[in-house]
């Protein structure tokens, strides 16, 4: 029987932005190796960076927003493959940023995000339980409720 490769580890750190709609940002991704899927603006922790540092970072470069992200609110660790295809166990942190509105304006992004990222949308509530195309995390319309009232509030919606 073959070894399995041990997975990497893979801190990162995900951002719950929530509007005064009560409506969620989510990011579209086509990777070339499964259908497209939806999650959180976010990504990997680097060397040497908290999360909170990286969810700011994160939350800069998908979106444009050069804001603090206030306390953790939610942890989650799960198994997957990443885009690049290495097989992880991410330990993810999660910020919720509520925002009167935003306008999405990715500050910078990787070459291979600018490859992959196909979009992103507001998303209802109500839309995150039979939407046609897999959201992560899964349990996300249960996340929201379970982090409201635990965010970081702002009231500007434009970058630096």
């Amino acid at each position: 029987m073959p070894n399995k490769a041990p997975r990497v580890p893979r801190p990162a750190a995900r951002i719950l932005l929530v509007d005064a709609q009560d409506r969620v940002l989510l990011m579209r991704f086509t990777p070339g190796d499964r259908p497209p899927l939806w999650c959180t603006p976010g990504g990997a922790v680097d060397p040497g960076e908290s999360y909170a540092a990286a969810a700011r970072r994160e939350l800069w470069e998908e979106v444009g927003l050069d804001r603090d992200c206030g306390p953790e609110v939610a942890r989650r660790v799960v198994d997957f493959v990443t885009f690049e295809g290495v097989a992880v166990d991410a330990d993810e942190r999660y910020f919720r940023v509520e925002v009167d509105s935003c306008e999405v304006n990715a500050g910078a992004l990787t070459p291979l995000e600018q490859r992959v990222l196909a979009g992103w949308r507001w998303f209802e509530p109500h839309e995150l339980a039979d939407w046609p195309e897999t959201i992560y995390p899964e349990d996300l319309a249960d996340l929201l409720r379970q982090t409201k009232g635990a965010s970081c509030s702002m009231t500007s919606s434009n970058a630096r």
